[in-house]
């Protein structure tokens, strides 16, 4: 009999096939807790369950984990992590300590087939979609690997295009926030995509709570499309009338993240195509100075720059922060991660 990850069923699942069998609806969240708040690695181990069922989830069922590799760990507090897949695929992810919050962000790919030209990722190419269960191992497992209190947030802001692997995401989404198991708040998760409508338009429909990140970076076609090769399949008009029916439907703003690059997006004339693109959007803005790679030649700007550029943004009345940068000497800030 082919043996399945129970890591991969939402507890709802989990409860239908236990009732199809006859057993209990209550053994549901005391498989949940044994999983994710007691850590219990094997079914036998489940004691508070009857025999009769740890021996239907044994033959049916197995507990998959990652295989931890490395751990690196930067000056401001910042850890990455670097898991082995049972296919000998790699992914990494990366635990963002601060003050209020203990933020996990997480990779949904091997890879990314979006290529963004200056973003480390897509250099590789795209391998494959990770699993539910291989999204959930990730803060599952840093949350063991790290000190003091648990994981707070989690963003799908790793490697890969989370938009690009839907149905998993969501799967992934629906076991991270169970309450009988690592209850992580619905509004506490985001993801980050370079701008797939017809993903934020599933997002709309389906309104799982969580919270939108759209990779922007410019602000007119030509300097878009240019870095980022997605744009001249889902061009900025396109991609805003995707984001506003979000922002209808879920009735939160959706966070844009600009890449400041001396030379590309920076001038005066970005800066108020920016202010005009968003001025009558739910939105907030994230100013990001770009993190220099050996990969690519693009520098970041300077300060000067930078001023001039939020000068502009104020006077139009947008609403932004200046965001600093963590983990840049381990590559695991933005737009670093291989």
């Amino acid at each position: 009999m082919k043996k399945y990850d129970i890591n991969e069923f939402t507890r709802d699942e989990l409860n239908a096939l236990f009732l199809e069998h006859g057993f209990k609806a209550c053994h549901a969240p005391e498989v949940y807790k044994s999983l994710y708040c007691r850590r219990i690695e094997d079914f036998p181990g489940m004691e508070e369950l009857p025999k009769r069922l740890r021996r239907f989830l044994e033959e049916r069922f197995y507990i998959s984990r990652l295989e931890f590799k490395n751990r690196m760990d930067s000056r401001d507090g910042t850890r990455k992590f670097l898991f082995s897949l049972s296919d000998g695929r790699s992914v990494e992810c990366v635990y963002i300590p601060e003050p209020r919050r203990r933020t996990l962000c997480v990779s949904s790919q091997v890879g990314c087939k979006y290529g963004c030209h200056f973003c480390v990722s897509g250099r590789g190419g795209f391998g494959r979609n990770l699993s539910a269960a291989e999204m959930v191992n990730q803060v599952f497992m840093a949350d063991d690997l790290i000190d003091g209190e648990a994981i707070s947030n989690v963003v799908f802001m790793g490697t890969g295009e989370p938009l690009d692997n839907y149905d998993n995401l969501l799967r992934a989404v629906d076991i991270l926030r169970d309450e009988k198991g690592l209850n992580i708040a619905k509004r506490k998760i985001s993801l980050s995509t370079c701008g797939i409508v017809p993903g934020i338009d599933r997002l709309s429909r389906d309104k799982p709570g969580i919270r939108l990140s759209v990779s922007l970076h410019a602000a007119d076609d030509d300097t878009r499309s240019a870095l980022m090769p997605v744009n001249k399949t889902y061009p900025l008009e396109m991609l805003k009338k995707s984001v506003q029916r979000f922002t209808d439907a879920e009735g939160f703003p959706v966070f844009f993240e600009y890449i400041m690059i001396r030379g590309v997006n920076i001038s005066q004339e970005h800066a108020r195509a920016l202010a005009g693109f968003v001025k009558d959007m739910r939105c907030k803005i994230n100013l990001i100075p770009y993190n220099p790679s050996p990969y690519f030649k693009w520098q970041s700007p300077g300060a000067e720059e930078i001023e001039t550029f939020r000068n502009i943004l104020e006077a139009g009345g947008v609403f932004y922060r200046l965001r600093k940068s963590r983990g840049s000497d381990i590559s695991a800030a933005c737009g670093l991660l291989p």
